[in-house]
């Protein structure tokens, strides 16, 4: 059970990655207001919401005691960040400050995952 929990970890990660990594190449365009949501934050927000809900099921299964409160507030701030990435993927520009707002929930996300005891 191990091994799979890790792999879904690892999974879980990659697409964090993806979504921040999308984000921060775009920071240059942000001055200029040329931003747009490119496919691998969509991506990578999926393969977050999918992992962390296969995670959390592994886990309980495993018996491992669950933050319940965390995972609810890490859920809900991953729902808002797909909704937003997913809103707008076909556009050109998005507004900065909509951008922007990707970024720092996603940043919070981690701030939670990484400081929540």
């Amino acid at each position: 059970m191990d091994v799979l929990i890790n792999l879904f970890v690892a999974s879980h990660i990659i697409g964090i990655a993806s979504l921040l990594g999308g984000w921060l190449t775009q920071m240059k365009s942000m001055s200029t207001g040329d931003v747009r949501v490119v496919p691998a934050m969509v991506h990578g927000a999926l393969v977050m919401l999918v992992t962390g809900f296969i995670l959390s099921g592994l886990n309980e299964a495993d018996d491992v005691e669950l933050n319940q409160a965390k995972l609810g507030v890490k859920g809900v701030i991953l729902i808002v960040i797909l909704v937003m990435v997913f809103i707008k993927r076909n556009e050109e520009r998005v507004p900065k400050g909509y951008f922007a707002a990707i970024g720092l929930l996603t940043m919070s996300n981690i701030v939670i995952a990484t400081t929540w005891t």
